[in-house]
């Protein structure tokens, strides 16, 4: 069975095209720029050239359409035919509080991922573009819709609702929901058997660290709580996101400087977080660390303000699950940035966490990072969402 793993955002298109015999990726691709001048198709098929396309790109459709082509190109592509592709999965946002689960698509569930433009505006709309446009390249071709809510889905209510009146939460839905749900849930379930952790009772917290960041716990796999709630936005201190803040200052912004609550919002979300607190420098960790090395005051503050948050959520969730039995980083900075994962670790002592210097300068590679003696296992996994996508998909079709 052959999977194309379809992830759409506003103005780009990441594929890639998975056997399900062996999990092996046949071919991989970027569309970027879609719907801006100089739209471009990066594709790399296994054991052949590169193929890069420059050709305008005016919608998700067209997109889609130059994707099939370059996997069936004689020269770069890898199948015959489309047919030979069984299922599509995509990755979607939010579909509120009306699917857990992933789904196969149909009209209501794309009702569904409509209905939530609101809680999902940059992505939900993509989401549904890229679903309408493979029923349309491939017509009969089951799509199946791999939300990234669904792990924070399983929380117990004291972890997800927020103590607002509870009329918004009937109106509008209003709870924490967590994102990088797709994520968290692979790592975590990696973590049950490379950990060799019971996997019914096993309490892992993972450290999805990177230019967006968000810490999940878990046990047995299932979620008990997650650092984003209702958006993206909540948590941990990300590349331009501010994460959690006192509501007021929302407030406070807009009476002292004019703006509306959207305008603010906007800041919170596109200039604060590493690139707001290092004063502009940039929203690129490896920047703002080198900054940092060269003195600037600003630059380490932001750095030391994002690992010390990471390790304050590492506690909470600690004493939320009574224990915990490994700790596992993931994504960009988790995999690669051995000073932040050991910077983190320092503040873990209470744990009886020993961290081997040697092994952390390990970088984008599954490895234990702990030392034998170490009460509690701390590992780096690299996440893969496209084979999580994938694996979800296949389950359903």
């Amino acid at each position: 069975m052959k999977i194309l793993v379809i992830n759409c955002g506003s103005s780009s298109l990441k594929y890639q095209l998975i056997d399900m015999e062996n999990e092996g990726v046949l071919a991989k691709g970027l569309c970027e720029r879609i719907g801006i001048n100089g739209s471009k198709l990066s594709h790399k098929a296994e054991g052949k050239e590169e193929l890069e396309v420059e050709k305008e790109m005016p919608n998700h459709t067209v997109a889609i359409k130059l994707v099939m082509d370059a996997l069936v190109d004689p020269q770069y592509g890898v199948i015959k035919d489309t047919s030979e592709i069984s299922a599509v999965g995509h990755r979607v946002l939010h579909a509120g509080t009306i699917y857990s689960d992933s789904i196969v698509v149909n009209e209501d569930v794309k009702k569904v991922i409509r209905d939530c433009f609101d809680l999902g505006p940059l992505h939900n709309p993509a989401n549904l573009v890229g679903i309408e446009a493979c029923e349309e390249a491939v017509p009969g071709v089951p799509n199946v819709a791999v939300f990234d809510t669904s792990f924070g889905m399983g929380m117990p209510e004291k972890a997800s609702m927020y103590a607002i009146p509870h009329e918004y939460f009937e109106k509008y839905s209003i709870r924490r929901y967590g994102f990088h749900g797709t994520s968290h849930k692979f790592v975590s379930n990696e973590a049950l058997s490379y950990c060799g952790l019971d996997p019914e009772n096993g309490k892992v917290i993972v450290c999805h660290l990177g230019n967006g960041a968000s810490i999940s716990a878990s046990v047995g796999g299932k979620c008990v709580d997650t650092s984003m709630g209702l958006t993206p936005l909540e948590g941990l201190i990300m590349g331009t996101r501010s994460g959690d803040i006192d509501p007021a200052v929302v407030q406070f912004i807009c009476n002292k400087e004019g703006k509306s609550v959207n305008e603010v919002l906007d800041i919170l979300n596109k200039k604060s977080g590493i690139l707001g607190m290092s004063g502009g420098i940039s929203s690129d960790f490896r920047d703002v660390q080198k900054a940092q090395g060269e003195g600037n005051h600003l630059a380490d503050v932001a750095i030391q303000a994002f690992i010390y948050r990471v390790a304050k959520y590492i506690g909470a969730y600690t004493a939320a699950m009574n224990g915990v039995d490994a700790i596992v980083f993931t994504a960009g900075v988790g995999e690669n940035d051995k000073p932040i994962r050991g910077a983190v670790c320092e503040y873990l002592g209470y744990l009886g966490i020993s961290i081997d210097a040697e092994v952390n300068k390990a970088r984008g590679k599954r490895v234990m990072i702990s030392t034998p003696d170490s009460k509690v296992k701390v590992c780096v996994i690299p996440t893969n969402e496209e084979l999580a996508i994938a694996r979800e998909t296949m389950a359903l079709v």
